[in-house]
């Protein structure tokens, strides 16, 4: 099992952006109370800390910027959000006229464009204490994944009726320098992308341009000149056509296939209690247990669950069955909240684990087989699959649902790199989505299928896994021949023109107006980081975490415009083609008799 606690207590995205915060706003604004947030922002704050974390340092009332409040005359307020002008209208809105507050703190989470800072200048410049940017436009999602909270960009990046691809490159930027300023040493990034040349656009490559173009001036601003020393970080940028079949398989790890299968939305799981009830569990980091378990095989998660809930209960029962005494009474009260506690986890990852179970034993296991069979090309014996649609065929004539015979068709089409346009049609037919073939066509603007073509993959052995789980990310090759320094030049060209070497023990210095604070623990070992563009599923997020723990002198940390799920991600392809619909602007007529 991989201990992913203890690399969650060694690293953490949420840690280091809270410490941010703290070491700015929450540092500058000790008399403020009122902390006054935008969409994102609270997102942010939400994934870093609670409600008694902010109380702690001072702040009694979060509000909404977008929301009526009423005006309170005596208290600075901070303003933490975007630097966007919807933002800074309702900062201007609070000012204008009659004031709302005593005098406003503002922090933008990146940089602040002149025009937007010159309207503040005009509106309200009386009334604002201090205006800064602290550089934090990224979500840490888990201790070791962002988001840049961009499920759009998807469309926005591969759809061929885009009209915004650009900006929307430039935004994703923006946010991956934050990124790399907040989690490793200031140094000039060794940047590298995956060359397609299949493509027509170079979506990776140019979004590698922009961030080495706003590295190379973040640090020229900040130390005078770029830094031409040895670099201990390595930002990796791939496209999700790069590995199509990781995103599709169904996962048996715990996480993976929770999202899967169940209806989770915004990482809220919704299950009956026994008494009939419904009840709601947030899956996330606050729940050791969860961390614990998420990385685990769903058999492995199925054993462990009724253990823990009877050494829990063992454990209460040896205490009840001690003999009383007022100072063990008081102690049992004590700990009684902690089993309490411990014991809704349980309860939940129970839940959790039936559901998950129930899928896996109504449908998904037959599926599991063809589709290990025809992502690997090789059967559990390590027999070649010769016949491709003999695997497939199995799948198309039982009653699954149309999404997994679409998973089960694409990856055959993977496995083939492509198939020709009449079985293409045949297949189509089969799964009787003629009116929907975009599920599956549409895969051609990701420059997809086109990995397996003269590419090779690292030999595994397969003994300790499970014959349904034998599949392994591309990404996961990718981390590790990054730091082993194995990866091919020809296909991973050196985009920025810093230094070369991956020199990932060797010492890096800070830089000229370093400060210390909390944000050392980002000091220690090398960093690589990984971002997709277009999305990253849950498996190539483990990776990450296991990668982390095999290859101690390194930690990973990958990213991506948003999390994806198989159906989520089909979904997404399905609308490339279709043509953004027209607005028409409802005009107020007056109707005269």
């Amino acid at each position: 099992m991989i201990n992913t606690h203890k690399a969650l207590c060694s690293f953490s995205l949420s840690h280091i952006c809270f410490a941010e915060i703290k070491d700015t706003i929450i540092a500058d604004c000790r008399k403020s109370e009122i902390l006054i947030l935008d969409h994102f922002t609270t997102k942010l704050l939400s994934s870093c800390c609670k409600m008694p974390d902010l109380m702690s340092e001072g702040i009694t009332i979060v509000e909404d910027l977008f929301k009526k409040r009423e005006p309170v005359l005596e208290m600075k307020a901070i303003y933490f959000m975007s630097p966007t002008e919807k933002c800074v209208d309702a900062l201007i809105g609070d000012f204008k006229g009659k004031p709302k507050y005593k005098a406003a703190y503002v922090y933008f989470t990146d940089y602040c464009s002149d025009a937007l800072f010159n309207k503040m200048k005009m509106h309200c410049a009386k009334s604002i204490r201090v205006c800064k940017e602290i550089n934090i436009s990224f979500l840490p999602k888990e201790s070791q994944v962002f988001t840049c909270d961009k499920p759009g960009a998807f469309r926005s990046i591969y759809s061929i009726h885009s009209q915004d691809k650009e900006k929307t490159l430039e935004a994703l930027a923006d946010q991956i320098v934050t990124l790399c300023e907040n989690t490793v040493i200031p140094e000039i990034m060794n940047i590298r992308l995956i060359e397609i040349l299949i493509y027509e656009e170079h979506n990776a490559k140019k979004l590698a341009e922009l961030v080495d173009k706003k590295l190379a001036h973040h640090y020229e601003i900040d130390q005078g000149q770029p830094k031409k020393s040895k670099t201990q970080a390595q930002l990796l940028i791939v496209e999700r056509g790069f590995d199509p079949a990781t995103p599709i398989l169904h996962e048996l790890t715990y996480q993976a296939m929770a999202y899967d299968l169940l209806q989770i939305t915004n990482d809220t799981y919704k299950y009956k209690a026994k008494d009939g009830s419904e009840k709601e569990a947030l899956l996330n980091e606050d729940d050791e247990l969860w961390v614990r378990l998420r990385h685990m095989h769903i058999a492995d998660v199925s054993e462990q669950i009724p253990k823990l809930v009877k050494e829990i209960s063992a454990n209460k029962k040896q205490q009840d069955g001690k003999n009383v005494t007022i100072s063990g009474l008081s102690q049992l009260m004590r700990k009684m909240p902690s089993f309490r506690k411990q014991l809704e986890q349980k309860t939940v990852h129970l839940s959790l684990t039936e559901d998950c179970m129930n899928q896996f034993q109504s449908h998904v296991e037959k599926l599991c087989k063809a589709e290990q069979d025809l992502a690997l090309g090789a059967d559990a014996e390590g027999q070649k699959v010769k016949d491709p649609m003999r695997t497939l065929l199995p799948v198309l004539l039982h009653p699954h649902s149309t999404y997994d015979k679409i998973r089960a068709v694409l990856l055959y089409i993977f496995s083939l790199n492509g198939t020709t346009e009449e079985n293409l049609n045949k297949l189509i037919q089969h799964v009787k989505i003629e009116n929907e073939s975009e599920f599956i066509r549409n895969w051609k603007d990701l420059g997809v299928p086109i990995i397996s073509s003269g590419s090779s993959r690292r030999e595994r052995s397969l003994e300790g896994t499970y014959c349904l789980s034998r599949w392994t990310p591309v990404i996961k090759d990718v981390m590790e021949d990054a730091i082993e320094g194995k990866l091919d030049t020809r296909e991973w060209p050196h985009q920025c023109e810093g230094p070369s070497a991956w020199n990932g023990s060797g010492a890096v210095s800070a830089r000229q107006k370093h400060k210390p604070s909390a944000l050392d623990e980002r000091r220690s070992g090398s960093r690589l980081i990984v971002f997709i563009l277009g999305g990253v599923s849950y498996s190539e997020m483990r990776c990450a975490y296991q990668v982390t723990q095999a290859i101690k002198s390194c930690e990973v940390i990958i990213g991506s415009s948003h999390i994806l799920t198989p159906t989520g991600l089909l979904d997404d392809i399905q609308v490339l083609s279709k043509a953004p619909m027209e607005k028409f602007e409802i005009l107020d007529e007056k109707v005269t008799a």
